[in-house]
């Protein structure tokens, strides 16, 4: 199972993500680098830079082996062709660790403080099972960056998958909701 959570609206992705990597003691074992990221480097508390990057973390749970994947940045939203090179990259790669099924994690804005996860998946199936354990089909016609163009080029490759979007007002306000292995 290959897990992603990215920066995006509200950050819900990237703190989905490293809820996972805390919550289950996930384990770093590869970092990717891209001239398709932003040309800034990350100091870290102590004074220490980096370039952007992400990050990728190992875990099982419940008897499952789960990829984790989470970054500090994305593809600039103007440069199409970088989006689709390092989403396509990350695919790539989950494949060749055997991942059969991928999550992609991110925030959907609304203007109403809602506590409400919406899924969208790479077949009617797959949005169904996670509509079963109280997920709302997301019917709004675009998923924005890394959040939607690595399920979709997965489901090209013949993967499945769902992205599962947590309702946000924005930077400051989050309502997320976390799912236990067993929900699905």
């Amino acid at each position: 199972m290959f897990v992603e959570g990215l920066p995006g609206f509200g950050n819900v992705g990237s703190l989905a993500a490293g809820h996972m990597i805390k919550h289950c003691g996930a384990k770093l074992f590869a970092e990717l680098y891209s001239p398709s990221f932003p040309d800034y480097v990350a100091v870290s508390s102590k004074g220490i830079c980096h370039l952007p990057r992400y990050e990728f973390f190992n875990c099982r749970i419940e008897g499952s082996d789960f990829v984790i994947m989470t970054g500090e940045t994305q593809p600039s939203f103007d440069d199409v062709l970088a989006h689709y090179e390092v989403c396509g990259e990350i695919v790539n790669y989950a494949q060749k660790l055997g991942c059969k099924f991928l999550i992609t994690i991110g925030g959907v804005p609304l203007s109403e403080e809602k506590a409400q996860i919406y899924v969208a998946g790479t077949s009617g199936k797959r949005a169904a099972e996670f509509k079963e354990k109280g997920a709302t089909i997301y019917s709004r016609g675009k998923i924005v960056g890394g959040t939607g163009l690595t399920l979709a080029l997965a489901k090209e490759r013949g993967l499945e998958g769902v992205c599962l979007l947590g309702a946000t007002m924005g930077l400051r306000r989050i309502r997320l909701l976390v799912w236990r292995r067993s929900s699905f």
